[in-house]
């Protein structure tokens, strides 16, 4: 059994945070229905440099454990076969912009008659209410609105993105927590519901400790580079032969710290005797420490601070990572057998279950690679599918 066996997920979303979403449903054991448009599909496909073989490595990496089906949204016959996928679904999945699904008969109020117990999540840029709900939303336009680009770079640079989708990424995961809770209402109530997830909304949870710190203080936090407004040091800095971290997250560390290092001037330093004092003289203490690292061999740099319990770590390049025993020994990285791209390679499910762990079940499919299997389950016939695509409804 996986976690999510028998749960059905009629998944009309694009790009990536809808489809990372229901990804992860799917490693779960949830069945994905993925519906693309004909020709065409998920804009994702197209979504290049790089490709692997000549797919999208942006599409690869979102939608494994899912089947394809092609159907023109727009036509009559088109939507008499999503509104039999729904009347069968537990989940529904879209990201259009505001009132583009209601116009084309597959809002929530509409697919709710078909489905009263359906979970119907709607992923927006803005969300489904407020005066900025007609906005499109994408992942670098809600890193600037959502305040991320304000605070990071440092502090003489520019506004900076992030180096990932973050936006797009959390989102998804947001959508996930979202559509299982309601899952878990609908099995006692019966009934399902609208579950509205919005990027800017993702965005303002994540800023945290940094929004409640502007509520105290009326001063909102600015760019720091790797540094951390509130503890010192705790940032990277330069070793001898690379970038390095050191974590030095409480007062009882900072002392672990100067011993290991033998730097018996600064713990004796008033000056920096606590957190506090640190952060009140940050640039000295960091001007200190950064001449004394990058004399220093990383390797002898991680040996102290490893024997002295100091959170120390390098600056991995994504290389790097993806071939560090530990991510390998965490099954960080899967292979999935592709009829396009051999050896086929990506990052896995980051939740272990001891019980019911999540699996690979299927490729991310090819374009409307199961239209026919899906359309037989549903009841039609070899005659029906075939005028269905000689008509180009699918």
């Amino acid at each position: 059994m996986h976690a999510l066996e028998g749960i059905k997920i009629l998944d009309l979303s694009r790009t990536l945070a809808g489809p990372f979403s229901t990804m992860l449903l799917g490693d779960m054991g949830a069945d994905v229905i993925k519906v693309e448009q004909p020709g065409q599909g998920d804009e994702s496909r197209r979504f290049t440099p790089p490709t692997w073989n000549d797919e999208s490595c942006y599409y690869l990496s979102s939608n494994r454990n899912k089947r394809s089906i092609t159907v023109d949204l727009k036509s009559e016959e088109g939507k008499e076969i999503i509104y039999k996928l729904a009347k069968d679904a537990d989940v529904l999945v879209e990201n259009f912009r505001t009132g583009t699904l209601d116009k084309l008969g597959y809002g929530y109020e509409t697919m709710k008659k078909i489905n009263p117990r359906l979970v119907y999540c709607s992923i927006s840029g803005f969300g489904r209410t407020g005066p900025e709900r007609n906005r499109a939303g994408y992942d670098l336009l809600l890193q600037g609105f959502g305040g991320l680009m304000s605070i990071t770079g440092d502090a003489n640079s520019g506004p900076a993105k992030a180096g990932m989708s973050i936006v797009d990424l959390t989102t998804g995961m947001f959508a996930a927590y979202g559509i299982l809770s309601a899952l878990f209402s609908a099995q006692r109530t019966g009934k399902g519901q609208f579950v509205d997830v919005s990027l800017l909304d993702g965005q303002v949870v994540l800023l945290n400790h940094l929004a409640t710190g502007y509520l105290a203080t009326g001063k909102p936090a600015g760019r720091m580079g790797s540094a951390h407004p509130s503890i010192v040091p705790y940032q990277s800095f330069r070793a001898k032969d690379m970038d390095i971290i050191l974590a030095v997250a409480n007062d009882r560390l900072w002392t672990k710290c100067c011993q290991a290092f033998e730097w018996i001037d600064l713990l004796e330093d008033a000056r920096f005797e606590t957190n506090t004092k640190r952060v009140a003289h940050r640039q000295e203490l960091i001007n200190i420490i950064s001449e004394r690292l990058i004399t220093m061999e990383s390797k002898d740099i991680f040996e102290r601070m490893d024997n002295a319990g100091v959170p120390c770590g390098p600056i991995h390049t994504i290389d790097q990572v993806l071939n560090h025993p530990q991510v390998r020994a965490r099954e960080m990285m899967i292979d999935i057998e592709h009829p396009n791209v051999k050896n086929l390679k990506v990052p896995g499910f980051p939740v272990k279950l001891s019980d019911t762990p999540s699996n690979v079940r299927r490729h991310p499919p090819l374009l409307g690679e199961h239209t026919d299997e899906i359309l037989e389950e549903l009841g039609y016939s070899r005659a029906q599918i075939e005028n269905l695509k000689s008509g180009n409804v699918i």
